[in-house]
């Protein structure tokens, strides 16, 4: 178990990365560094998911869904900036935090998936596979999906217990 002044050097030094890469220190971040592992399993999770098929408002989208879903307010209000600033219409933000179906033709579907995965739990039956696949969701897309749930749902989660308070960036 890390001594009180390694883990707030550890703290420190996470809360410091994140400045460099975003300009500022998101409060999100304040809070998890009370848990240092979990903050640095966040970052590398957002930094593989980087890499993930889904266009920018594709993973904004699922985002935003999972923290509507969660009830997160801190989380929702991010994504749907980040969401906006990705190319998704207001009009469609308002639709995914509704729980309506967006227009945009691209997150459309990746939305449907997204809120079929939550709600079964991940239990998609061969139905829902073969109608997902025919929306263009494969299951690298859907694999994707399930580490963007669980990437949000720690962050939900943290905020949730910190009841943390919005960033002035994303109001």
């Amino acid at each position: 178990m890390p001594t009180a002044a390694r883990q707030s050097a550890e703290s420190e030094e996470i809360l410091d990365k994140v400045e460099r890469t975003y300009g500022f220190r998101p409060n999100l971040m304040k809070e998890m560094v009370a848990a240092p592992a979990a903050a640095r399993m966040y970052l590398a999770a957002q930094d593989a998911l980087e890499d993930a098929s889904l266009s920018p408002a594709g993973a904004q989208a699922v985002q935003l869904v999972v923290a509507s879903h969660n009830d997160c307010g801190y989380c929702s209000a991010v994504h749907r900036s980040l969401g906006g600033k990705s190319g998704i219409s207001d009009r469609d933000l308002a639709a995914i935090e509704a729980g309506d179906p967006p227009e945009d033709a691209e997150v459309a579907p990746v939305v449907k998936a997204t809120r079929r995965v939550l709600a079964k739990r991940g239990w998609l039956e061969e139905r829902d596979l073969t109608e997902l696949e025919g929306e263009g969701i494969d299951r690298q897309t859907l694999i994707e999906i399930v580490a963007f749930v669980a990437l949000k749902t720690l962050s939900n989660y943290v905020n949730h217990i910190a009841g943390t308070e919005l960033d002035p960036q994303f109001r």
